[in-house]
């Protein structure tokens, strides 16, 4: 295996899919990790499908640059790679996260895995199964949901890279793998399938924290509504999450709401916590850079490391890819004064 993903990273890297400066020994050690245990990462799922299109990513000075290194120069040392089943495109399939993850790996940075269980997005609005699960029975989904996870994080273990965080499911505030999984349905179904993937990740990388990961971080009672209902059902994790997009209007409130529910719930179910996902309109860029900056800030605070870290979710998408607009570039492909809240 170590042997396939050398020569696809190499070829990648030489034909410059991979972005200005990437064409390097394949073979080097990896860099040194962070220093700083607290992680200042950014979910940077799209790059590779980015850069197969041509798009570029720039310095401030406007030299381009391979997106990675730009990010790991504004101070972040860590990724998210979110993973599908079986897109139809191969984007953020397994070996599209290896990829990404080895690149990661040896700019020192630390990596997160966050299991979709879908073909395609999984969100509050949407957990829809994998084309190849849709007739699994309740026993059928729980060992696919186990052998995905495991054939993804053992593919990074046989290539030299260890997840230091795994999402067993994306936003799932109501479950996953619906509609059998649907939390407001039989939270029973979704303990069980939840617990399934957990079993899973410790199964090839027993150190690695498990996380929850729920949508609308300041809504406290969403989260005591699920976590709740996951701990009456046996349901495990090692970490809860959160995403938090607030505008530039009420970016104080819902810090300050967040803050609170990350109180609560590291108080009530005596767990870590961690920021999976930010964003902010990439052309509010000052009220962007300040609410980061206070969120940082907030998540330090805490003691005894009980805050893990904060995401940003997609920072280098600009230009409108995909329709998104909460990145962290401006139209020049140049970052923006919110990826200043990562450098300290």
């Amino acid at each position: 295996m170590k042997v396939y993903i050398k020569k696809l990273s190499w070829l990648w890297m030489c034909i410059g899919i991979f972005g200005v400066g990437s064409c390097k020994d394949d073979n080097a050690a990896p860099a040194a990790p962070d220093q700083d245990s607290f992680a200042k990462g950014a979910d940077i799922s799209w790059i590779t499908e980015m850069e197969a299109a041509g798009v570029s990513f720039y310095n401030q000075a406007g030299m381009a640059t391979d997106g990675l290194k730009l990010l790991r120069a504004l101070g972040m040392n860590a990724v998210r790679l979110r993973v599908w089943v079986d897109p139809t495109n191969g984007w953020c399939n397994k070996e599209d996260v290896l990829v990404k993850a080895y690149r990661a790996h040896h700019l020192g940075m630390r990596i997160m895995v966050d299991f979709h269980y879908s073909d395609h997005w999984a969100d509050p609005g949407q957990q829809n199964k994998p084309a190849a699960w849709e007739s699994l029975s309740l026993n059928e989904l729980k060992a696919a949901v186990a052998e995905h996870t495991k054939e993804v994080l053992q593919l990074l273990k046989d290539n030299g890279v260890t997840a230091e965080w795994v999402q067993v499911g994306n936003e799932t505030g109501n479950g996953m793998l619906w509609e059998d999984g649907k939390a407001s349905e039989s939270m029973a179904n979704y303990a069980a399938l939840n617990n399934a993937g957990y079993d899973a990740v410790k199964t090839v990388f027993p150190e690695a924290k498990v996380i929850v990961h729920v949508h609308n971080g300041y809504d406290n009672s969403l989260f005591r509504w699920l976590f709740d209902g996951l701990k009456s059902n046996g349901g495990k994790w090692d970490v809860i999450g959160m995403s938090l997009y607030p505008d530039k209007d009420n970016w104080q409130e819902r810090t300050q709401q967040c803050v609170q529910n990350m109180q609560d719930v590291i108080a009530r179910y005596e767990t870590e916590v961690m920021i999976c996902e930010v964003g902010m309109s990439w052309d509010e860029e000052n009220a962007a850079a300040a609410f980061l900056t206070e969120l940082i800030n907030r998540s330090r605070q805490f003691p005894a490391g009980q805050v893990l870290g904060v995401f940003y979710w997609e920072p280098l998408s600009y230009g409108g890819w995909n329709g998104y607009t909460l990145g962290a570039m401006d139209d020049s492909g140049r970052p923006t004064k919110a990826l200043e809240a990562f450098k300290w």
